[in-house]
């Protein structure tokens, strides 16, 4: 793993006398996936670029995410780069979903190959970003105290990247050893001989308590609101089909971006019902038996077909009933009362045999709930849990979290969270009316949560590099969309949003899981083709949903 990187003031870019800021073409917050792509990108097309990362280094979510059992849960083929044919072929992969160490390995060696972090500096979260209408710039302020100027600014600052602890009470109390899995040290954690607690049954819970469930003395899991996850079924990649790949990547890229979900996932337009019920059993069994995310492509209306919905996830209610020995813990262990695929489709190595060993205690949090966190342990209404460590694995703020967790003032002093104040809005999950030259990458009104996350980052960063090919080969100074054209696509946002399933669950992706936040569904449902074709169209009539200024004067493009 490279070594973390010096912070090294960006002293290469020239200093404005007037206003002590360093002046720079564009600014890109975050260096995840999509803030490299960026920094790669706008470098390369000539432009000065100043990144800035919050943590220590180059990876996003997987510089931070370093919990027991992290791993991907695309395919590593799929979810990697595209960009660069030079990198496909130069790095290989080991396992079909590449765990957390390997992921971070490749995002540093992206990054050593193509020089990146001389653009970036780390340690460093940007405070304020205000939009100077006088002379047609952002005006970036950084908790070192520094101060940027640039025409353009990118927020690739993705969807999940603000971590969430649990409302309740007494957090700060706890005298044991408390692990955000969000925030997990970068040391090993040793968990042989204790009691640990986990607090949090999704994506992340799940991969951690199949692997601490080995460790551990005890593992109390407290689950509130369990989740469907599926066998993932990871395989080692064989030389020979990695070969296979390597000559293949062009038709593999190209299908993935001409999926509904960025990926290479197996999908059918088969409707549920339109096959007989002993079809159907073995088509479950079949993806069951395959792993990954198999089964949701499956059939085609799975998130449309309430019926349809209810009858695969009693199939998987029934693998959980046949893989926990003990029915009661079965019982409480199987998912009801939404539908299956409305949250996060969750994928597991061994998530309900670990139930079944000893050390292992289901605690359900409906049937008695956590009253407060004491200091030593967890208080339920039954009692008191003593523990030596205590997870929390409850997840993000997401979509909005990270682009609300600074000033960002807009045209007229407007803010962000005033704009944003009843949900997110934008059009095409890029710009937003009121802030000219600002760009977002998998924003809040796109695909964002619902498709392959690098090839949403890929896509959006060359859509908004063509747009600033488009300004500086016709001499315009600024880009932003018209408030009608934002209203028209949050209005097809709303209308798709109506046709789907994912409004019957409440997650992360309508808002759920904070308090006081405005709920609804604001993420583009339509599938990433789709999306594509929205984003094509826009260019393709030229740029008329959007109003551009040279110099003063207004133009309409």
């Amino acid at each position: 793993m490279t070594a973390e990187p010096i912070n090294l003031h960006p002293s290469h870019h020239p200093l404005n006398p007037q206003t002590g800021a360093r002046r720079v073409d564009v600014v890109v917050v975050g260096a995840g996936f999509g803030g490299m792509y960026a920094t790669y990108r706008f470098r390369e097309m000539g432009f000065r670029v100043q990144g800035f990362e919050a943590g220590g280094d180059v990876g996003g979510v997987w510089y931070w995410n370093r919990y027991p059992g992290a791993r991907v849960d695309l395919p590593s083929i799929d979810y990697s780069f595209s960009f660069s044919p030079e990198i496909e072929q130069e790095w290989t992969w080991s396992e079909q979903f590449a765990a957390q160490p390997e992921l971070l390995k490749y995002i540093n060696f992206v990054a050593d190959r193509l020089d990146l972090r001389r653009h970036i500096q780390f340690k460093t979260r940007v405070t304020r970003a205000v939009w100077d209408e006088a002379r047609k710039l952002w005006t970036v302020t950084t908790d070192r105290g520094d101060t940027y100027e640039a025409t353009y600014c990118i927020m690739a600052t993705g969807p999940l990247s603000i971590p969430k602890d649990p409302e309740i009470p007494g957090i700060d109390r706890f005298k044991g050893q408390l692990l955000r899995a969000a925030k997990w040290p970068h040391q090993p954690v040793g968990f042989a001989g204790k009691r640990v607690g986990v607090i949090g049954t999704g994506s992340t819970g799940i991969q951690i308590v199949q692997e601490v469930g080995k460790e551990a003395g005890e593992l109390f899991v407290f689950q509130r609101t369990p989740s469907f996850t599926m066998p993932m079924r990871n395989e080692v990649l064989e030389p020979d089909y990695v070969a296979e790949v390597k000559r293949n990547y062009a038709s593999i890229r190209e299908s993935a971006r001409n999926s509904a979900v960025g990926g290479v996932r197996p999908q059918s337009t088969r409707a549920f019902f339109s096959v007989t019920p002993r079809q159907r059993q073995q088509l479950l069994e079949d993806a069951w038996k395959n792993g990954g995310l198999a089964m949701l492509g499956t059939f085609s209306d799975l998130l449309a077909n309430p019926e349809a919905n209810e009858h695969v996830a009693e199939f998987v209610r029934g693998k959980i009933g046949e893989t926990v020995k003990d029915p009661v813990t079965a019982e409480k262990l199987k998912p009801r009362g939404y539908p299956i695929f409305a949250r996060r489709p969750c994928l597991d190595s061994s998530y309900y045999e670990t139930f079944n060993r000893p050390n292992v205690h289901l605690k359900d949090c409906i049937a008695d709930p956590i009253v407060e966190i004491t200091e030593r342990g967890v208080k339920t209404q039954a009692g008191e849990v003593e523990l030596d460590v205590l997870i929390f694995a409850t997840g993000y703020d997401g979509l909005t979290g990270a682009l609300l967790a600074f000033d960002i003032v807009g045209r007229d002093g407007r803010t962000m969270n005033e704009k944003w104040k009843d949900g997110a809005r934008s059009h095409l999950g890029l710009m937003m009316e009121g802030f000219p030259n600002l760009f977002m990458t998998t924003g809040p009104n796109g695909p964002a949560a619902l498709a392959n996350i690098i090839r949403i980052s890929e896509h959006d960063v060359d859509w908004i590099a063509a747009a600033m090919t488009h300004m500086e080969e016709n001499g315009l100074s600024t880009i932003e969309p018209t408030a009608q054209a934002e209203q028209a696509w949050m209005d097809l946002v709303y209308a798709l949003s109506q046709r789907t399933l994912l409004t019957k669950a409440k997650t992360w992706y309508v808002g759920a899981n904070v308090k006081d936040k405005p709920q609804g569904l604001t993420l583009f449902t339509g599938g990433f083709l789709k999306y594509r074709e929205h984003c094509a169209a826009a260019v393709q009539g030229g740029y008329r949903d959007f109003v551009f200024e040279r110099a003063q004067q207004a133009l309409a493009a």
